[in-house]
């Protein structure tokens, strides 16, 4: 009885917010108010709460009141994570997830090659000059590894690949957080980095493909000496 009664609130709440009544940013009403407006319990409420945060629809945390989330892609792929976690336990579930990722960035790194203006180069520049002044920290190295590979979805100019830029790095960051970080892998990794930039700036896909190909490939051989298959 109470998934039914649950359903009918979020079918409600969800309308509410495709409508417009309740815009990105609002508070849901409070439990008490949901618990009087559709005579449910505090534990149906919660229930509803649940189930449109695993829908993207609202942000809800402890003790505070849920918030209306805007509409989009990054919201929908948040929705799906707890699938998609459930799916990296199985086996060869990491390796497939991040295969998909060598694919995207592959053709991403051919976009840049072919279509890169001015001011994606500029970004380009400055994020591989912040990897490398950050060899020597590798937590901030970790952090400007990611902004560097986030200039590459953010040059197409489609919103859908940058929320799948930061759907990965959540996805994967159980994996990529707990990798041993050195300094002389991260000069490696840099290494790397510039060899993507390089390519893109001769204009030459064929070559930023094979030295994006390149880096993830000892990236997933760095994984799997400390993981194992996964």
């Amino acid at each position: 009885m109470t998934g039914r009664a649950a359903d009918n609130v979020v079918q409600t709440i969800t309308n509410r917010i495709h409508s417009g009544v309740l815009a990105a940013g609002d508070l849901l009403p409070a439990e008490r108010d949901l618990m009087a407006e559709f005579d449910i319990s505090r534990t149906v409420v919660r229930e509803a709460v649940r189930v449109l945060a695993s829908h993207g629809l609202v942000t809800a945390k402890p003790r505070h009141r849920p918030v209306v989330r805007k509409a989009g892609f990054e919201a929908a792929l948040d929705a799906a994570g707890s699938i998609v976690g459930n799916l990296l336990q199985q086996p060869g579930g990491v390796r497939n997830l991040f295969n998909t990722r060598i694919m995207l960035e592959a053709s991403l790194v051919r976009e840049a090659a072919l279509s890169a203006k001015k001011t994606d180069i500029a970004a380009l520049k400055a994020a591989l000059a912040a990897n490398g002044d950050a060899i020597d920290d590798s937590e901030q190295f970790y952090q400007t590894d990611q902004e560097f590979h986030a200039v590459l979805y953010n040059i197409p100019g489609n919103p859908v690949y940058p929320a799948i830029h930061r759907a990965y790095s959540t996805w994967l960051a159980p994996q990529w957080g707990r990798m041993p970080r050195i300094a002389d892998r991260n000069r490696i990794n840099f290494s790397a980095h510039t060899a993507i930039v390089d390519a893109i700036l001769l204009r030459d896909p064929d070559a930023a493909e094979a030295a994006l190909r390149s880096h993830l490939a000892a990236a997933w051989d760095q994984v799997r000496l400390t993981f194992g298959d996964i």
